[in-house]
């Protein structure tokens, strides 16, 4: 077998990780510079914390993992008893254990030729045949013929207890089987089959998990209360550049307070990471659902608020043209969309398109609202100044789930196309759907692995040293091994990272190759033998040998 690992995933080298881990870092640093606290919740969650949680789109993205054992077992059961059947075709397969690929084979051939003699009758091309009906008028139409093919399969000892089947009871049930087969294609891809085979799964982002962490802990939690997170997420999308189903975030939000200063506060931190890398000049895209929620109002769009904001966040992506092909999609009308057309051509400074907001949105409470919280963080973000960020007002900005409530973050970079490499907002009830309410909450996070590719396509890392031993002993003779060992274990206590090469050279090519690691691993000092309690030490930077005690080995290498 061909070794791989499944696609949206990576494998990292030591050189890959070193960067990562500089990258972490950073960001670390900064998190706790500015006041957060680390917690880790697990990688998976129950399926119920989750779905619901990030709009259609989102739910559709959940890694599901199958429940431990035989995860089919009692579907049927399950399904009969809350209603939705009366009893499943795999509940009569296995109760009345018939000889199964005979009756497929049968049933197929039969089926076969109903479905040719079907296509045939209707006009070529003019008719879109219904698969359901073919399937459907099939088993309605050949009633006997199916009891017949049974019947042939079936005998006496097929039962699995004679006391607790009624075999006609079985046998007419299956003749009604199309009317169930045709519920169970349904029911098989719906949400109510698929939470009987999976009650956990992958969690998706680290916010909603943080939600629920927060109203299970509440008595536990000091607030306003501020923590950071970096850890995996996962995702069933479709994998391309910059976009993987395993990837890091790296996130920090507050919860317990309605202060926009924490808005304010979470630029600075964003800002504050990308200077440190090196990545300067990024864009930090900032709106507000609020306004959202009024231009919503102002075109008589606000029963499909969730809607407009699913395709507005996808502009980048499809255009003016596809999202206004999709919002009609979704039963937005043609005379409120171009009503849009001012917004997506705003232009000027950020106090211009606020100003223009503002006449806009003048008639909607909530969207005034949100042109006033947006203006504050606008204003004292200047006020306070930015180290290499810029803040850009982006009223097409929508962050496409649906917990947002208020302020949203995006930052890219124009030098290099991969979209975004961070993104948050506010969620005034997010804790609310776990029993929590009035819990307001605001966060940001960093996305690592666009932010790998883009410091690696920039060629922003700095030097990255490995771990590595400051001694390596050479393994020459095993008669010495032990006494190098105990030398190792002197060494190890004083935090001097050593070794010993684990093969004894059992010729001069065996030696070469002992010497060739050292060079490769870039070691700084070798002890390449020992006589009594005398180690010969070579340091490889200036190429003086010396012999020495261990007392003056430790000495020698913690001094460098």
């Amino acid at each position: 077998m061909k070794p791989s690992i499944p696609k949206g995933t990576r494998d990292f080298s030591p050189t890959e990780v070193a960067k990562r881990n500089y990258i972490f870092d950073t960001i670390k640093k900064s998190f706790e510079n500015y006041g957060f606290q680390p917690i880790e919740t697990p990688a998976f969650e129950n399926s119920s914390t989750l779905m619901g949680k990030y709009g259609e789109e989102g739910d559709r993205l959940i890694f599901k993992i199958l429940n431990s054992g035989d995860y089919f077992k009692d579907v049927g059961s399950k399904l009969v008893s809350s209603g939705k059947m009366s009893v499943t075709f795999f509940e009569i397969i296995r109760s009345l254990k018939i000889r199964k690929h005979i009756v497929k084979e049968k049933f197929l051939s039969e089926y076969n030729i109903f479905v040719s003699k079907l296509v045939q009758s209707y006009p070529s091309k003019k008719y879109n045949i219904n698969e359901k009906k073919i399937i459907e008028d099939f088993f309605k139409n050949n009633k006997e013929k199916i009891i017949k093919i049974l019947n042939e399969n079936i005998n006496e000892n097929s039962y699995e207890s004679a006391d607790d089947i009624n075999v006609t009871f079985f046998r007419d049930l299956f003749v009604r089987f199309y009317e169930e087969y045709l519920n169970e294609l349904d029911l098989l891809n719906s949400k109510k089959t698929t939470s009987l085979i999976s009650e956990k799964a992958l969690r998706y982002d680290l916010t909603v998990p943080f939600a629920r962490y927060v109203v299970q802990h509440q008595n536990e939690i000091v607030f306003p209360f501020k923590r950071y997170q970096m850890q995996p997420v996962w995702r069933a999308d479709r994998p391309q550049k910059g976009r993987f189903r395993e990837f890091y975030q790296c996130d920090a939000d507050i919860v317990g307070s309605t202060s926009l200063w924490q808005e304010v506060e979470f630029v600075q931190l964003y800002d504050d990471v990308f200077t440190k890398l090196g990545l300067t000049d990024t864009i930090i895209k900032i709106n507000n659902r609020k306004i959202l929620s009024g231009i919503a109002e102002m075109i008589g769009a606000q029963d499909k608020l969730i809607d407009f904001t699913v395709a507005l966040d996808k502009i980048d992506k499809i255009g003016v043209e596809g999202i206004t092909k999709e919002m009609l999609g979704k039963g937005i009308a043609q005379d409120a969309i171009e009503k849009l057309n001012p917004l997506f051509n705003l232009k000027g400074t950020n106090k211009e398109k606020l100003s223009q907001l503002k006449g806009m949105l003048k008639n909607s409470d909530e969207g005034s609202q949100g042109v006033d919280d947006l203006q504050f963080l606008i204003e004292n973000v200047t006020k306070l100044g930015l180290q290499s960020s810029n803040v850009q007002l982006d009223v097409t900005l929508a962050r496409g789930l649906n917990y947002y409530t208020g302020a949203i973050f995006e930052v890219v970079t124009d030098k290099v196309n991969i979209g975004s490499i961070g993104g948050g907002g506010r969620y005034d009830d997010l804790t609310g759907i776990f029993g929590l309410k009035d819990m307001s909450g605001v966060g940001i996070s960093f996305g690592l692995d666009r932010i790998y590719l883009v410091l690696e396509e920039l060629d922003l890392f700095n030097e990255v040293k490995l771990p590595k031993p400051k001694v390596v002993f050479l393994n020459f003779d095993k008669d010495i091994e032990l006494t190098q060992l105990k030398a190792i274990k002197r060494l190890r206590e004083n935090n001097i990272k050593c070794e010993l090469y684990p093969d004894v050279a059992q010729s001069n090519k065996q030696q070469k190759k002992q010497w060739k690691y050292i060079t490769n691993r870039n070691i700084e000092y070798v002890v390449s033998g020992v006589d009594g309690d005398i180690f010969t030490l070579k340091n490889m930077i200036n190429g003086e040998q010396k012999q020495c005690s261990i007392e003056e080995l430790l000495e020698t290498v913690k001094n460098l």
